[in-house]
């Protein structure tokens, strides 16, 4: 009964914003990408319908629906706007979620319900000019001083940097990491400029800078020196959360190949009666319902463990690289129309980019696992379970 109770609410949430995604987001998703427009209003809205603070209970503003929720509306907005989903994620996971998680009563108070409401933009500040995948080696600092801190330093390549109300951000403090909680409207930080991307467009990103920026000390998130746990079990869950959006772009994709293949004809007949493109979307579809049961799965384990890096890591690995394979093959179904802007299916492959760059290089990823698998079999002597 109480698993057929959470299949329903699940397919209730996927329903609405279903629903939400076809009325609102489908008819601009050609505008977001074309114009690189960031739809704000439409992202006002998901904070209405109680989209944005899905994981944080009611009492600060949300709907305590949880991670499951969080992970079915990024896959909803990915199938129709990877760009969008991507700011979607960056606000109410990386950002809110932990803000909400680590923050201190006074800080979920004040905060967190514009968070949620969507009368706030959210953003994570880590990435630096030289510390990208080895974000722990950042160089901002933050030094304590009467009352607060002064923070100096920069960040770049961050998502919603040039709209964000409020930052989550990390600096070094002596010889250890510290999290704190910046507002636009805090002296001494300033916006850089706004990035023109290959993909992912209409997610804006940008860069930050910090002039001897003034924090006060209730808006340390954490403890000091808690900075690197509040990173590690962020990444974890930002990892196997964004990898919904890819799972998203996945389906489009093959359903995009499936409908173009059963319309087009060479020959006299529908190029999908061809055996060569059978064995593409055979391969296709075996790698979306691989990745979806990945997700599913990774999912449930970094729910219980926020530290669990194998899961995430192998999570995301596996589903951004899916994601390319099959956006590329669907260029390939459609053929030269697939490479014409019109048809919007080269915007799957511009997109599908990111996902081996974003929240850790592919490369990083796969150091991950092996590390983490080496580890537990030397402790246990078999393969993690």
């Amino acid at each position: 009964m109480v698993e057929q109770a959470k299949i329903d609410e699940e397919n209730l949430i996927r329903e609405s914003i279903r629903n939400f995604v076809q009325k609102e987001v489908t008819p601009i998703a050609k505008k977001i990408d074309r114009e690189d427009y960031f739809p704000l209003e439409v992202f006002r809205k998901m904070g209405k319908m109680g989209f944005l603070g899905v994981t944080v209970p009611e009492q600060y503003g949300g709907t305590g629906l949880g991670y499951r929720a969080q992970a079915i509306i990024q896959e909803e907005i990915g199938y129709s706007s990877a760009s969008l989903a991507l700011s979607y994620g960056a606000h109410s996971n990386l950002c809110l979620d932990s803000v909400y998680r680590n923050g201190s009563e006074e800080i979920r108070e004040k905060y967190v319900p514009k968070l949620c409401s969507g009368e706030w933009i959210g953003s994570l500040c880590l990435t630096e000019p030289e510390s990208g995948s080895d974000a722990l080696a950042m160089k901002t600092r933050a030094v304590k001083g009467e009352g607060g801190w002064s923070i100096t330093g920069s960040k770049t390549l961050i998502t919603n940097a040039p709209y964000a109300d409020l930052l989550l951000v990390y600096a070094r403090t002596g010889e250890t990491l510290s999290a704190f909680v910046a507002l636009a409207s805090d002296k001494g930080l300033s916006r850089g400029k706004k990035f023109e991307k290959m993909g992912m467009r209409g997610s804006p990103t940008g860069e930050l800078f910090f002039d001897s920026m003034f924090i006060p000390d209730n808006r340390m998130l954490g403890s000091e020196g808690s900075g690197k746990d509040i990173i590690m079990s962020g990444l974890n869950l930002e990892r196997v959360i964004l990898s919904f959006i890819f799972l998203g772009l996945s389906r489009r994709g093959i359903e995009q190949s499936i409908q173009y293949a059963s319309q087009r004809k060479q020959g006299g007949k529908p190029i999908g009666e061809m055996e060569l493109i059978q064995e593409k979307l055979a391969y296709m579809y075996a790698r979306y319902e691989s990745s979806k049961m990945l997700c599913h799965s990774a999912l449930e384990k970094v729910e219980k463990d926020h530290m669990d890096v194998l899961n995430a890591a192998s999570c995301i690995l596996y589903t951004a690289e899916a994601a390319e394979f099959i956006a590329r093959e669907t260029i390939q179904i459609w053929g030269g129309m697939g490479y014409v802007s019109d048809s919007e299916v080269e915007r799957l492959l511009r997109d599908a980019i990111l996902g081996q760059i974003g929240a850790g290089t592919t490369e990083i990823r796969k150091k991950l696992v092996g590390h983490e698998l080496i580890k537990q079999y030397r402790k246990s002597g078999r393969l993690p379970e």
